[in-house]
């Protein structure tokens, strides 16, 4: 069994905080309404939000392996730079995985509840 780390448990919850917070601006709700992710009606689309999310998730993931890639040919000598594109995707997928986690997790109470 392993311990449980203060510091990196404090970090994933405002990683957490920080995503639901572009999660809300995104639907709408935080002032970031320009962004093209809410439907025609101006009301706020959890299904678009969650696509935007995930694809922010996905460009981070396309970077860090991008500059691992650049420190691996020698094309860069910053590994910290590199170390820190790492953990910050490593960070959004565990994130993400968690809020999949969330909402599999509803879905199944849901659909337990009697009739």
């Amino acid at each position: 069994m392993s311990t449980i780390d203060p510091s990196r448990l404090l970090q994933m919850r405002s990683s957490i905080l920080n995503q639901n917070q572009a999660l809300q601006r995104a639907a709408g709700r935080g002032g970031g309404v320009g962004d093209g992710v809410g439907n025609a009606g101006g009301a706020p689309d959890f299904g678009a939000a969650i696509n935007h999310a995930l694809q922010q998730v996905n460009a981070q993931q396309a970077k860090a392996s991008e500059l691992s890639e650049a420190y691996e040919r020698g094309d860069t000598h910053d590994i910290v730079s590199v170390m820190i594109e790492r953990q910050k995707a490593s960070l959004g997928f565990e994130t993400t995985l968690q809020v999949r986690n969330k909402l599999l997790s509803a879905y199944r109470d849901i659909m337990n509840m009697p009739v």
